[in-house]
């Protein structure tokens, strides 16, 4: 089997394909990413001399065609994926997002490739703070930002390319994943880099808000079982049901580094953040059989810390350039 993972330069993508390669090796694998800031073929350096890597644009339709021609399987992860920066510039999601997801879809209806769409529980908007509900595969969309907006967008395409040309489709809404090659951007990284490098972490807010937080090797392990077991027009939330606040998972970070609980500095919140997130899973749990191998959030948490303490070659010469971008925007 033949597959295309596009974006996988990026953190989940990545990590989908070292996962790919440990545990399924009947894939040959195809990776198309346009190495914007937050890809780095880096990140695939371990398995460079195992995989195709392509570098082009996912919204290069004849360079997309040609891929999906040859393949059997398209995994798409590609994607503009930072609230911030959706906030700042919308127009590279718009593009990515929507244009780079239809282009995908045509050449899929074209060819009769298998695809599974990678999407986020941001989509659904938020919950109450101090509830109980949670998001299902029926909850309706009500996007807070430009980038769950047009990922909510890409959500519909895809539906709709389903049930109007019966293509064989399946998709996933995954709560905040964390691990390695995660660019330092992104809420764990940045606070893990930020006391390497001996800077003060960074809190929006009073930090308040409630996510889920999955391992990103969870998470691939249920893309796995969804292209295996799935069925074609489904949707699967995926999510660990462990939920922590920023604050307690800022300063769990502190406590595992050996610093201060309080050694953080609050910044201004940012515009329309979302309160909550909660996927109920108990369709990929009961359907497929997916259960998260890492139960112990703390472990997990742990073993990121420990992989960007060892890497920081990978991160090293993202950091200044991501601090200077949210210097600009006071956060």
């Amino acid at each position: 089997m033949k597959l295309l993972a596009t974006g996988a330069a990026g953190f989940i993508g990545a990590n989908f394909v070292h996962y790919t390669m440990r545990n399924h090796p009947e894939f040959e694998v195809v990776v198309l990413d346009a190495l914007t800031y937050a890809g780095n073929q880096e990140s695939l350096k371990p398995v460079a001399d195992q995989i195709e890597f392509v570098h082009g644009d996912i919204c290069d339709a004849e360079l997309v065609d040609k891929l999906v021609a040859d393949v059997d399987v398209v995994v798409h992860f590609a994607a503009e994926s930072h609230v911030d920066n959706s906030l700042h510039d919308p127009e590279p999601f718009v593009r990515t997002n929507l244009v780079g997801t239809f282009t995908l879809l045509e050449a899929v209806r074209k060819h009769g490739a298998r695809l599974h769409h990678i999407s986020t529980d941001e989509v659904f908007g938020d919950l109450d703070l101090h509830g109980d509900d949670q998001f299902t595969e029926d909850t309706p969309y009500d996007p807070s930002s430009p980038y769950s907006a047009t990922k909510a967008g890409s959500d519909l395409l895809v539906r709709a390319w389903a049930r109007s040309f019966d293509i064989h489709a399946t998709m996933s809404n995954c709560a905040n994943n964390y691990g390695p090659y995660q660019h330092v951007e992104k809420f764990i990284p940045r606070q893990i880099t930020n006391v390497f490098t001996g800077a003060r972490p960074k809190l929006y807010g009073q930090g308040e808000n409630v996510r889920e937080w999955t391992h990103v090797d969870d998470h691939n392990e249920a893309v796995h079982l969804i292209l295996s077991k799935g069925k074609p027009g489904e949707t699967y939330l995926i999510g660990s049901g462990d939920e922590r606040a920023n604050k307690e998972i800022l300063e769990l970070t502190l406590e595992l580094l050996g610093e201060p609980a309080d050694a953080y500095d609050h910044v201004p919140d940012r515009p329309g953040h979302d309160l909550r997130y909660s996927n109920d899973s108990t369709k990929i749990r009961t359907q497929l059989g997916w259960e998260p191998k890492y139960g112990d959030f703390r472990a997990g948490l742990q073993a990121t810390i420990d992989w960007y303490r060892e890497n920081e070659w990978w991160w090293g010469p993202q950091k200044a350039a991501t601090e200077a971008r949210y210097s600009q925007l006071g956060r």
